[in-house]
C-alpha cells in the first residue's frame, strides 16, 4: 500500500503560462492507476486542514489575510498565482494531505501527496508558488503530538528551501537539509542546517555521490525517527526552471538512495512531490511516477 493524498483538479482560473505545470496533478495519478503502481484504496482526497496546524507554523497576520484575501498587493505578487478563496482551499487541503500523509507514513513506512513541497512559504510570508509550508507544518504536527522527536528534512528540489530553513533555523528538533542549484531561485538563499549549492549544468555521477554519502551520513549523525522527503524533478536537464543536468535515470536513482536508506534504517518517511518543469508533460509524469515506482519496489 502507498498512501497517497489526491488533488485531483487545480480549481481556480490561472493564466496561460500556469495552466502546463498544473495539469501534472490530474495526469500522474491516472498513470499509477494505469500501470499499477497504486491501486484506487491507495488514494485518500484530506480536507482542509485544522488553522490551529496551520497557525503553529505561520504567522496569525499572514494567515489571516490569506483567508480574507488581504494580502498587500506587494506580498501578493510575490506568490505568483492570482489570489482567490480557490487557491487559499487548495493550499489547506495540500497541508492536510501532508499531515495525514505523516500519520499513515507512521503506520506504513512512506505516504505521498500528490501535490505539496511549497517549501517556499515562510513563517510571515509566501512566495513561488507556494503559500503554505506543508511539510513544515506536518514536522511541526508531529513534534507537537510527541509521536516524532527528531525530525530530518530532506529537500533535493532543484530550489533550496528557503521558507523551510527560515521556519526551524531555531529548532533543534528538525534538521533541515538541501541539495539545489546554486544558481537557481531563490537567489538569496537562507540557511539551512546543511545546504550543498550545485554549479550549473551538474551531471547525475556527481549528483548522485553527493546524495548516496550525504543521506546516510545525516541518518547517523541525527539519528531521526521521521523524515519529510521534498523529491522535485526539477533537477532534469530538460527543466525550464532548472539549472542542474542530471537525467531521468538519475533522478531515479536519487529516489532509490532516500528510499533504500529509510527503509533500511525503518524510519518512516512522508513524501511531497515538488516541482517539474520540462517542456514535455511526458518527461514530467515519468519521472514523478518513477518516485512511486521505486517505494512500490523497496517498500512492499
Amino acid at each position: 500500500m502507498l498512501p497517497i493524498a489526491f488533488h485531483p483538479i487545480y480549481k481556480h482560473p490561472l493564466p496561460e503560462g500556469h495552466r502546463f505545470p498544473m495539469v501534472k496533478y490530474e495526469l500522474l495519478p491516472q498513470q499509477l492507476l494505469l500501470e499499477g503502481t497504486a491501486e484506487e484504496n491507495d488514494f485518500f482526497a484530506p480536507d482542509i486542514a485544522d488553522l490551529q496546524h496551520i497557525l503553529a507554523v505561520h504567522q496569525r497576520q499572514y494567515v489571516d489575510d490569506l483567508l480574507q484575501l488581504a494580502l498587500d498587493p506587494k506580498a501578493a505578487r510575490k506568490i505568483g498565482f492570482p489570489l482567490s478563496e480557490a487557491l487559499v482551499e487548495r493550499e489547506l487541503r495540500i497541508a492536510n494531505g501532508t499531515i495525514l500523509g505523516s500519520e499513515k507514513a507512521l503506520e506504513t513506512g512512506i505516504a505521498f501527496n500528490i501535490a505539496g513541497g511549497t517549501h517556499h512559504a515562510f513563517s510571515d510570508r509566501g512566495e513561488a508558488f507556494c503559500l503554505l509550508n506543508d511539510q513544515a507544518i506536518a514536522a511541526k504536527y508531529l513534534l507537537q503530538r510527541k509521536v516524532a522527536k527528531k525530525i530530518l528534512i530532506i529537500d533535493l528540489d532543484v530550489h533550496q528551501g528557503n521558507g523551510t530553513a527560515e521556519i526551524f533555523q531555531n529548532e533543534a528538533r528538525v534538521f533541515t537539509f538541501s541539495v539545489h542549484g546554486k544558481s537557481n531561485y531563490p537567489f538569496k538563499k537562507e540557511v539551512s542546517d546543511v545546504d550543498i549549492a550545485l554549479a550549473d549544468g551538474t551531471l547525475d555521477n556527481e549528483y548522485l555521490c553527493i546524495i548516496a554519502e550525504m543521506v546516510p551520513k545525516l541518518i547517523e549523525q541525527e539519528k531521526p525517527d521521521f523524515i519529510f522527503y521534498l523529491s522535485g524533478v526539477d533537477i532534469l536537464a530538460t527543466d525550464k526552471l532548472g539549472k542542474l543536468g542530471c537525467s531521468i535515470a538519475g533522478c531515479k536513482a536519487r529516489d532509490e538512495i532516500v528510499f533504500t536508506h529509510c527503509h533500511r534504517f525503518q524510519i518512516p518517511v512522508q513524501v511531497s512531490m515538488g516541482g517539474g518543469y520540462s517542456p514535455e508533460i511526458k518527461t514530467i509524469i515519468e519521472a514523478h511516477a518513477n518516485t512511486y515506482r521505486v517505494a512500490r519496489t523497496i517498500f512492499t
